[in-house]
């Protein structure tokens, strides 16, 4: 019942930042640059904390939210995730999540994004929200922005607006532990296809109005605590070989994809974002960015902290929480501490070592 109780603050201590700011942009209507997210576990804020789904895929309890916030929010994460960070960057409030209860205020923007999904509809169905169906809840969104403020405005607002969009990590997981999906696509036709879904989708939000993306790609496995756990304890070599593979294929595919649709839709405009890249520069030089821990999570028991535990919701009920979470690359097995998403979404607004080309995120929310 604490925690419950913990939760409900927590969220309503957004819900309160999220109404004041909203109040705030309504009379700067032409001039604020909404946020809308979309994407996994990477990028979500809490809208697994509303539907029916099983217990390890939320992050509504201690000790998630444990720095920032103080308490959980269900962000996979000590404290804030990449979006926040962008949001306090473009001088927004804390978005909610879309399906916060009660909520219809979208002039900042929302989150959409739920922890588990991939692009493809198949993966962890019924237990997340697709990508697919995300993008069928911003539809809902444009509709009732043009009820409250007008077509026009609404237009005008969707245009302006950043769209960010992380997913795949969960795509590429699900293939190389399922035998019957190894043994039905090469690698470059699973690639192909995750790429493929990923573009219809970023095409259904041009449609209702989005032109400026941020394209996130994916981090190399090498550093993702579970993977390690995974490879020292059954040997899981190959796998980890065939994960790295698939991520490289998917990055350059992304890359391309983004670049294609400058061709295809007009007034389409993208920042790629190089998540691989910045990772490779904090495990190489992790002092530099003031980390001290690169390969054990915070949280989590294990070699590496890497198996799933973090909060004993899962088969594992006991774990193990570091002393300082800021000191670590990773929060729990699979998710980045609030250190390493300020340093990702830093690097990233401002295109340092290219980690965003062909123009940062800060670019996108001043056009």
């Amino acid at each position: 019942m604490a925690n419950l109780k913990d939760l409900c603050f927590c969220l309503l201590l957004s819900f309160i930042f999220f109404t004041v700011g909203d109040c705030i942009s309504v009379c700067k209507q032409d001039h604020n640059v909404p946020l809308f997210v979309f994407g996994d576990s990477i990028v979500d804020i809490g809208n697994n904390n509303y539907i029916n789904t099983i217990p390890i895929a939320r992050s509504n309890y201690p000790p998630y939210g444990v720095t920032f916030f103080k308490c959980p929010s269900g962000r996979w994460s000590d404290g804030r995730v990449v979006p926040d960070f962008f949001a306090q960057y473009a001088n927004l409030q804390l978005l909610l999540p879309y399906l916060y209860p009660g909520n219809k205020r979208y002039i900042n923007g929302i989150n959409f994004a739920s922890g588990g999904a991939g692009a493809l509809d198949e993966i962890n169905r019924g237990l997340v929200i697709s990508l697919k169906t995300q993008a069928r809840s911003f539809k809902k969104v444009e509709k009732i922005l043009r009820k409250q403020i007008g077509k026009t405005q609404a237009k005008a607002l969707l245009s302006r607006a950043v769209y960010l969009i992380s997913i795949g990590t969960n795509d590429y997981r699900t293939f190389a532990s399922n035998s019957k999906l190894f043994d039905s696509y090469s690698f470059e036709e699973y690639v192909d296809l995750v790429i493929g879904n990923l573009t219809s989708v970023i095409k259904e939000i041009y449609k209702n109005g989005g032109r400026k993306f941020v394209a996130m790609n994916l981090w190399s496995f090498n550093h993702v605590p579970a993977v390690l756990e995974a490879v020292a304890s059954q040997g899981k070599d190959a796998q980890l070989e065939q994960l790295n593979q698939l991520v490289e294929m998917h990055n350059k595919q992304l890359y391309k994809a983004v670049q294609k649709l400058t061709t295809e839709l007009q007034g389409f405009r993208y920042s790629y974002v190089d998540s691989y890249k910045v990772f490779e520069e904090i495990t190489n030089n992790p002092a530099k960015h003031g980390l001290k821990e690169v390969k054990n999570a915070c949280c989590g028991s294990g070699i590496y902290r890497g198996i799933q535990s973090c909060g004993g919701k899962g088969n594992v009920k006991e774990y193990e929480l570091c002393g300082n979470p800021k000191e670590h690359l990773f929060f729990d097995s699979n998710h980045g501490s609030d250190k390493a998403y300020q340093i990702l979404a830093e690097m990233a607004r401002n295109g340092d070592l290219n980690a965003s080309t062909p123009v940062n995120v800060k670019s996108l929310f001043l056009s």
